[in-house]
């Protein structure tokens, strides 16, 4: 994932992240989620339009559309006010998809620090699925806090190392990120039980809407 598209991962998972604990509208969520979305859309199919079938520029391109279709997904959603069944179980098929990358990225790619990423945008793509395909709404706040904290985790931070070309993959830092992204989810559960008591997370027809 180029340095500019990861940059704005981590801005709309925050944006997505604070609708989900009742401090950002829902339609205002989504301008940024049509924004993101169209981008990582348009982008990997430039790309793949130059790939000249290189297998590994093809590869880089096809995680991206699992994020473009989720954010128009979103954007969709939280404009017309259809509930948020089908994102859910989408969210279970990207978490599957995320771990598949994942284990590419130790095994082919030899990137173990993007390896540990792409297995924690699985747990929260998963995270995702339990709140809009299965209906757990008691997870809306853990959900929402986890997406905070993964948006910068795995988004805001690496694409600065990337942006000034300070990035480094080794197995330590991979470890750094993996105990990171472990740290988040347990503070997310933590104040997921807390709650707040003022907002409410943003909802449709019952089930709480994010990605």
């Amino acid at each position: 994932m180029s340095s500019v598209g990861l940059l704005y991962v981590g801005a709309v998972l925050f944006i997505n992240g604070l609708m989900l604990i009742g401090v950002v509208p829902g339609k205002s969520a989504a301008i940024l989620n049509f924004f993101v979305g169209i981008m990582q859309v348009v982008f990997p199919t430039i790309i793949l339009i130059q790939a000249n079938n290189d297998l590994p520029t093809i590869f880089g391109a096809a995680g991206l559309y699992l994020f473009g279709f989720t954010y128009l997904y979103v954007g969709i959603l939280q404009a017309t006010g259809i509930s948020g069944e089908g994102l859910g179980w989408f969210s279970l098929f990207v978490a599957a998809c995320a771990v598949v990358i994942g284990i590419l990225q130790f095994t082919l790619v030899a990137d173990p620090v993007f390896g540990a990423i792409w297995l924690t945008w699985a747990v929260l793509w998963f995270l995702f699925f339990l709140l809009l395909g299965l209906g757990k709404d008691s997870l809306a706040y853990t959900t929402g806090w986890f997406t905070i904290f993964v948006a910068h985790i795995t988004g805001t931070i690496p694409a600065f190392f990337l942006l000034v070309g300070r990035y480094e993959t080794n197995t330590g830092l991979a470890l750094l990120v993996t105990v990171a992204a472990v740290a988040a989810l347990a503070a997310a559960f933590f104040l997921g039980r807390r709650g707040i008591p003022h907002a409410k997370p943003s909802t449709q027809d019952g089930v709480a809407v994010t990605a």
